[in-house]
């Protein structure tokens, strides 16, 4: 490892500790101090690689036996950095099991960007409304970066993306993708129907649009998916251009966030990509009206 800590810490109320335990907190801590926490050999490792600024590494002695691979392009970047011990890393985690690798980073500038400030350049993006908990966030961020959806725009009361469980769950997709804040969803309908695009609201409704007779390949379009349990807003849903659902067979009435997410963003990908004609499939059991996907 090319880089040796000089300095060790070893108390739970020194100051840099303190201040880095705040930001697993909340969000408002995060967004004053303009830092978040970063925990896990390989996410920290992922946020160097991925351009975030390091700030402060702290990492135990089994730590640096440990994960010495993924340590050193962290120490190598890092403004500075301390080993700590084993006490004092229980502050700094928000898991069972912490590998003892922790970051304070950076927030950058992009993850605060609102819909006036965006540049949307692809094809196709995926909208998230108040969607709520942290997990199926992350997990929905993660799926949009495998299947190559970048942009997306988390509007209205979304889970912190900068969260400890957020980050896990998105496996580091938080630090790569194009994501856009925007409380209000009339200024951001109005800015992607000006930029052409069509606006889809994914709603459980039999009377919708089955997603797999959309046309993804032609043109740019814009699927809305809201809250785990209400769905979209009536706001929302207003201001687009027509409903898509999924279509579903069995006894299965509803599925949450994340998996809807996950099915129409494969679509997506799959129809712009291979530039196939929209099919339709034998009608299913759709979900019920009025539940949302969640």
């Amino acid at each position: 490892m090319e880089k040796k800590s000089e300095n060790r810490i070893t108390s739970r109320q020194n100051p840099l500790i303190r201040r880095a335990a705040a930001l697993l907190r909340d969000g408002q801590e995060r967004r004053e101090q303009g830092r978040f926490l970063c925990e896990g050999a390989r996410l920290c490792r992922d946020a160097v690689l991925s351009g975030i600024e390091i700030e402060t590494c702290f990492y135990t002695e089994q730590a640096e036996k440990r994960y010495g691979e993924y340590l050193a392009p962290i120490l190598a970047v890092c403004q500075e950095h301390y080993e700590i011990e084993e006490h004092v890393a229980a502050l700094l985690s928000s898991t069972r099991a912490s590998q003892g690798v922790y970051c304070a980073c950076r927030i950058p500038a992009r993850l605060g960007r609102s819909c006036s400030e965006a540049d949307f350049a692809g094809r196709n993006l995926l909208v998230l409304e108040s969607l709520q908990d942290p997990g199926n966030l992350g997990t929905v961020l993660r799926t949009a970066e495998a299947l190559g959806v970048e942009e997306i725009v988390l509007l209205g009361q979304c889970a912190d993306v900068l969260s400890p469980k957020v980050l896990r769950a998105s496996m580091g997709a938080v630090f790569r993708g194009k994501l856009v804040l925007e409380s209000d969803a009339e200024e951001l309908c109005k800015l992607l129907k000006e930029q052409n695009y069509l606006l889809h609201a994914a709603v459980p409704d039999r009377a919708a649009r089955e997603i797999t007779a959309v046309d993804f390949f032609t043109g740019r379009h814009a699927v809305f998916i809201g809250n785990e349990g209400n769905g979209l807003s009536e706001r929302a849903l207003a201001l687009c251009d027509d409903r898509v659902t999924i279509p579903m067979e069995g006894r299965a009435e509803s599925l949450n966030a994340s998996a809807a997410a996950t099915i129409l963003l494969w679509e997506m990908r799959r129809s712009s990509s291979e530039g196939r004609a929209p099919q339709s499939f034998p009608a299913g059991k759709l979900l019920k009206g009025g539940e949302g996907y969640g």
